[in-house]
């Protein structure tokens, strides 16, 4: 049975990494199982287009300030025309704030619907500077109204589903991510890459993020500075863009720093992630990490913020550190010891255990819906 499946998102922009690629790779694999996936986005102009993973309708949306080019969808009658329009089978939205209104809508029109929980309520408020209390009672009770308006809410890792757990939710099931094994492989690894930007020194560090609040990308500036003022030969690429690039510039100065901004050429970043020795993944609120795991997958060991999702993730083929360049630059040092093709070893070996199969099928269960393309029915044969 095929399904239109109608997917909506905020908050994205043209260089989005993780939430891109997470719909990218979901609706290809929607669309290979048979489905009829629709993607419903904000952008700078109204379009409507096919696309390999499925049709994609973008609406205008402003741009939110100091957020790097965040748009949202704000025209909630425009939208619910549309809804109405494309009478969805299944309604998939990946922005548990301002597009919550949508469960309800579903519930309404009697559609089953999803809530992708792609990061934590409490997390994300914790790093715009709520204290912990106050952001655990608030993420409390947006958590309530969402688990009442969707059918069910993906969680994409057990580090996400607590905050669901701690408010009794009945209707979270858990779908993890997964990585393209082979774009992602170590054999991208580039000697004349390395050459170019760490000509003097003996550890190259990646960073590959958006360059906002949330991501904390100022731990990575302040690590190298840690491990430099040790005697450490280092240096540090820096691969995304966001409002705080300026700032970040400013930091770094007298620092081995390079900064690319966007790289939107998956395969380059590939190359990027194989050839350095570690990849930094600061964040303190992530839920995934699907840069940390593509690091992962091209045998790159990742250091991880310990208040995220990410130790989950990574396993033994990386560490956790307290959110301090002190410790950031001990897990560094920690991984740095081991063997590099140990380590490089364990990481690809982690990254095997995700793939966008498997991430696919657990989403359509959420969907209850079919995983693989309708059979059709042959002519019988007889016995």
């Amino acid at each position: 049975m095929s399904l239109r499946i109608v997917r909506l998102t905020n908050f994205v922009t043209p260089s989005s990494g993780g939430l891109r690629t997470a719909l990218d790779e979901l609706g290809r694999g929607y669309l290979a199982a048979g489905h009829e996936p629709v993607l419903v986005m904000p952008g700078e102009e109204e379009s409507d287009r096919i696309t390999p993973q499925g049709r994609v309708i973008t609406l205008p949306g402003p741009a939110l300030p100091g957020t790097g080019g965040y748009r949202v969808l704000t025209d909630r009658r425009r939208l619910r025309l549309l809804l109405e329009g494309l009478a969805p089978d299944r309604l998939e939205v990946s922005d548990r704030t301002t597009l919550r209104w949508t469960g309800e809508w579903a519930r309404r029109a009697r559609v089953p619907a999803v809530m992708v929980s792609h990061e934590t309520a409490d997390g994300v408020l914790r790093t715009w500077g709520m204290p912990a209390g106050p952001a655990a009672r608030t993420a409390d009770r947006l958590n309530r109204r969402s688990a009442w308006a969707y059918t069910r809410v993906v969680c994409t890792t057990e580090w996400a589903e607590r905050e669901f757990v701690r408010i009794g939710a009945r209707n979270v099931v858990r779908a993890p991510l997964g990585v393209d094994l082979r774009r992602c492989e170590p054999g991208r690894r580039s000697a004349g890459l390395r050459a170019r930007y760490a000509p003097d020194a003996d550890v190259l560090l990646l960073l590959c993020s958006r360059l906002s609040v949330e991501k904390r990308p100022g731990m990575a500036v302040d690590t190298l500075a840690e491990l430099c003022a040790r005697g450490v030969r280092a240096a540090l690429v820096v691969a995304g863009d966001g409002p705080l690039r300026g700032g970040l510039e400013r930091r770094a100065r007298g620092l081995p720093v390079h900064f690319l901004g966007h790289v939107d050429d998956r395969e380059r970043v590939a190359v990027l992630q194989a050839s350095a020795d570690l990849c930094l993944a600061p964040g303190p609120a992530e839920t995934f990490g699907l840069s940390a795991l593509e690091a992962l997958a091209c045998g790159t060991p990742v250091v991880a913020s310990a208040t995220s999702a990410l130790p989950e993730v990574i396993g033994d083929a990386g560490a956790a550190s307290q959110d301090t360049p002190a410790a950031f630059a001990d897990a560094v040092t920690r991984l740095l010891a081991r063997p590099e093709a140990r380590r490089r070893a364990a990481a690809r070996a982690r990254a095997e255990l995700f793939d966008w199969d498997r991430a696919v099928a657990a989403f359509l269960a959420a969907h209850d819906a079919p995983a693989a393309p309708a059979r059709t029915p042959g002519p019988e044969v007889p016995a």
